[in-house]
This record gives structure tokens, C-alpha cells and sequence, in this order.
């Protein structure tokens, strides 16, 4: 056996805008959010986005402004678009520098909120489906980057499957799902039982918050009208 092995993985991140300096404004803004929309957040690696950010160039104010992020429960690991000086804090402060990814287009949701995704586009690659031909287990990301993720077996709570495609689960959906996160709003998620914690198409989303009790939850189909995520039976 051998005493490690080294694979890549692909998992998304919540990407934090932060325009000027975190301020009381800021946090106040922040609190109000992670009240609405407290899934969006739970357990999602999140990246700072330093693009926009005034001063954040020295240890001591990224390990304080970490410290206030950790506090409210958020898993802030790394910054995106820094400066070499914000860079080098950040590598003091224990964090990682990333270079800007590419956020998935979500303003136009913001009546049911929304959260940034940071996915990294390499280049353009052919279609092809990616089979999982068992259950996907709490704490499991399945990412199908080139087309749709089929799922023999059932999703369980916290686990997240993501596809550029339609993800198709022939049994119980729980956790999170994402598909067309590249943008395609054509995309669709097919399950045969639906208890989702978050779902996604093309940027727009809709937690378990939001599905009321006439949704059905047996045989469905998850597609884009428009700017609006519908829930259908396929019956």
C-alpha cells in the first residue's frame, strides 16, 4: 500500500467581493446576508477577492479581517486578484493566493440570492458525459467538467455534485446540485426523489428554504424559465 497518493480535484468557492476596507458597513451588510441565505455558505471554502480592496496589504489587518470571517463561520482559506504586496500579507497570514477566476453571472438573482462561484475556465474541451455508478457519500465533491454527470444511486446531505452539463440522479437527491455552471441555462437536473439542500442552474439558485410544500418531490426535473428556476414532475 502505498503511503499517499496526489490527485487533483476540482470543488467550487464562494468568491467575497471586497470593495474599499471592511468597515462596519461591511459587516453589517455581510450579517445581513448570511441571515438570508445561511446555506449558501455553510461548509463552502471562500476566497477573498482583493481586486477592489483599499490597504489589506499588511498580516496583521488580513489576520483580523480573517479572525472576523472565521467568527461569523466562514471558511476563508485564500485571496484572488491581490497585489505582490497583498500577496506576501497573505502568505504571513496563513493564506493561499489565487489568481481571479471566473464568477459564474449571478446579479441578475439577487431576489433569491445568490452565490459567487469561483470556477477557473482552462480551455475549451468536447463534450462527454462522466458516469458514477454508486452513491455519492457526505462530504464528496463529483465535478463532470466537460458535459453532464450521471449518478447511479443517491446524493446524500453535504455531499456536491457539480456538472458544466445535466446532472441526472436515478435516486434520492440530497445536498447540493449544480448544473451548467459554465452558463449553459439550458441545463437541467433530473432526480427521483428530490430533498436538496441547494440547487443551481447556470448561476441561478434556490435552497431548501425556498421550496414550499406543494414542490414535488418524486420523478422531477429542475430547468431555467427565463430568470425563474422551476421544479416540474415528470410524471
Amino acid at each position: 500500500m502505498r503511503p499517499l497518493q496526489i490527485r487533483g480535484r476540482f470543488f467550487t468557492a464562494v468568491a467575497l467581493h471586497l470593495t474599499g476596507r471592511p468597515d462596519r458597513s461591511f459587516f453589517d451588510a455581510l450579517d445581513a446576508r448570511l441571515a438570508q441565505t445561511p446555506l449558501f455558505f455553510d461548509n463552502a471554502p471562500l476566497v477573498v477577492d482583493l481586486e477592489q480592496a483599499e490597504g489589506m496589504d499588511s498580516a496583521d489587518e488580513l489576520l483580523q479581517f480573517t479572525a472576523d470571517l472565521r467568527a461569523r463561520k466562514l471558511s476563508v482559506f485564500g485571496v484572488q486578484s491581490g497585489t505582490a504586496a497583498q500577496a506576501r500579507a497573505a502568505a504571513v497570514a496563513g493564506l493561499i493566493s489565487l489568481p481571479g477566476g471566473r464568477d459564474v453571472p449571478l446579479e441578475r438573482v439577487s431576489r433569491q440570492g445568490s452565490r459567487p462561484e469561483a470556477v477557473q475556465v482552462v480551455k475549451e474541451l468536447p463534450q462527454a458525459s462522466k458516469l458514477i455508478a454508486q452513491p455519492v457519500r457526505s462530504g464528496q465533491l463529483v465535478f463532470a467538467d466537460r458535459g453532464d454527470l450521471v449518478i447511479v444511486g443517491s446524493v446524500s446531505s453535504g455531499a456536491e455534485v457539480i456538472a458544466t452539463g445535466n446532472i441526472h440522479v436515478y435516486g434520492r437527491l440530497r445536498g447540493r446540485a449544480l448544473a451548467g455552471v459554465n452558463g449553459d441555462s439550458s441545463a437541467r437536473i433530473f432526480c427521483h426523489a428530490l430533498d436538496a439542500e441547494l440547487l443551481a442552474i447556470a448561476g441561478l439558485y434556490r435552497t431548501s428554504e425556498d421550496l414550499g410544500p406543494d414542490t414535488p418531490r418524486e420523478l422531477v426535473q429542475v430547468w431555467l424559465d427565463g430568470e425563474r428556476l422551476r421544479i416540474e414532475s415528470l410524471k
